[in-house]
């Protein structure tokens, strides 16, 4: 039934509903109308020939004892005065069969009749019966002798049989005309069907398509309430909740938008006090060794949580670009293995037994430099700090296979990708933290309170992949640690030597 119904539209719904109970009402109509009638039609004919027959035998002198022959010349003028239709008429005295017919018996007179007839002299007896599917009025009249208020049977009865086929034709017509009518009535029950489905899909339709625009953000969109039913009372209970969305929505953006610019300022204006901190630190750091062993260390921790908040302040600004959307990307054609072993040199991270790389050279590609060397530094860093040693970079350039699309950030265009991944030989990430893991100052490890990093590293990672209009997406590899996996589209841009 779900399946039916899933395929089966709300209008065409409405509208067999609506020819069903109009087939429905106009068949019990019909019925109904047919049952009337036809038990009018039949009990008036019924009742016409129960009492011109019963006024005939009552007005007919018949001598006894019974001679046949004088008593069928009676039959047949009773015959003769049937109405509404002829009459066979049928006569019995004892062992005495007299008819006006060609048969002195009638194979219609039932016992019960006879019995009923005997037992009602002064009115009568009638019975409607069926033979060979045939319907039959059959009329039972005893004469009897009336001497003042006496009434005696006089042992003969007389029997009228009359066909009711014209009857029955005339019932059967009426069947006839109520089906050939049905079909050009449901024909014309389909118009108000299709208005009345129209009325009440209507604001279906408008409220389907207020959902659709405030889903495309449009959070000022309304719906026109008509009328006080229950599809009005659905539009404004719509209405009524959207404005109620639109004014959440709008808190949150302004309260977004205030921290954002907060964290913004704030980091603007921390820059130039770090600049002089940094700048202090270094003198220290290089005076240190000849300092107390106590203030060399205070020295040194100084020295350390004064870069971090600098690591930290600079990746506050690097998100908020991304957020106000001021981020650009200033590509160029490179060398990607080479800018790849740049970053690694850059950042003194060259011990075989830490970095292990796998980078073909000759893969070049148009892209932005200093943020490649970003989404590599930021991989490459995390696999150290939060995996264990060997880190494994590999290159590779992969043929593309029509439009992709990756979860984890963007999607990816046609053509051939450029893919790098990074993996270390660490626990690898715990599954409920995986869909989290690009999400701002998420940390995988809650034992871990503390880091070198300033928790936005994989954040400001994710934004510059999707810059690049590129994909990113975090697994455990399948002989355990983490494995981050960056595929930029390169269509018409990579030069393979």
């Amino acid at each position: 039934m779900t399946r039916w119904r899933a395929r089966i539209g709300l209008r065409t719904r409405l509208v067999l509903a609506f020819l069903l109970v109009a087939a429905v009402s106009a068949g019990t109509t019909a019925t109904l109308t047919y049952r009337k009638a036809r038990t009018a039609i039949l009990e008036q004919a019924q009742d016409t020939a129960v009492s011109s027959f019963r006024d005939r035998v009552n007005d007919m002198g018949t001598p006894l004892p019974v001679e046949p022959k004088s008593l069928q010349e009676q039959l047949r003028l009773l015959a003769r005065q049937g109405k509404p239709h002829p009459w066979v008429v049928f006569a019995e005295y004892g062992s005495v069969r007299v008819s006006s017919g060609t048969s002195p018996v009638s194979t219609v007179i039932t016992p019960q009749l006879r019995r009923a007839a005997l037992a009602s002299p002064r009115s009568g007896s009638f019975q409607r019966v069926e033979k060979h599917g045939d319907p039959w009025l059959t009329v039972a009249v005893p004469t009897v002798f009336r001497a003042g208020k006496t009434v005696r049977p006089t042992g003969l009865v007389l029997y009228a049989v009359m066909p009711l086929t014209d009857e029955e034709a005339n019932v059967r017509a009426m069947v006839t005309a109520a089906r050939d009518g049905a079909l050009p009535g449901l024909a014309v029950a389909l118009v108000p069907a299709l208005l009345a489905a129209r009325s009440v899909l209507r604001p279906v339709r408008d409220l389907r398509k207020a959902s659709q625009s405030m889903g495309r953000g449009r959070l000022d969109t309304r719906i026109q309430v008509k009328g006080s039913d229950e599809l009005a009372d659905l539009a404004r209970t719509f209405n009524e909740s959207a404005v109620a969305l639109e004014r959440s929505v709008g808190e949150l953006q302004d309260a977004e938008a205030r921290a954002r610019r907060f964290a913004s300022d704030v980091s603007h204006e921390l820059r130039t006090p770090l600049a002089g901190m940094l700048a202090v630190t270094e003198v220290l750091d290089e005076d240190a060794a000849r300092l107390a062993p106590d203030t060399a260390a205070a020295v040194r921790l100084i020295s350390a949580e004064t870069g971090k908040l600098a690591v930290l302040v600079e990746d506050l600004m690097e998100i908020s670009r991304f957020d106000a959307g001021a981020a650009e990307l200033n590509t160029d054609e490179v060398d990607v293995a080479q800018t790849i072993r740049k970053t690694l040199s850059s950042r003194h991270w060259t011990d075989p037994d830490e970095i292990v790389t796998d980078l073909p050279d000759g893969i070049r590609a148009r892209l932005d430099p200093r943020r490649f060397d970003v989404v590599v530094a930021n991989l490459v860093g995390n696999a150290l700090r939060h995996g264990a040693a060997p880190v494994v970079i590999r290159l590779r350039l992969e043929p593309g296979t029509g439009a992709e699309s990756r979860t984890g950030s963007g999607s990816g265009g046609e053509g051939a990708r450029l893919v790098t991944e990074v993996a270390d030989s660490g626990p690898g990430i715990r599954p409920e933290a995986l869909p989290h893991i690009f999400d701002r100052f998420y940390k995988a490890d809650s034992a871990r309170t503390r880091s070198e990093g300033s928790g936005l590293g994989l954040a400001i990672t994710l934004e510059n992949v999707r810059l690049h209009g590129g994909t990113i997406r975090a697994a455990n590899g399948p002989q355990g640690g983490a494995v981050f996996t960056v595929e930029i589209p390169l269509t018409g841009r990579e030069v393979t030597e």
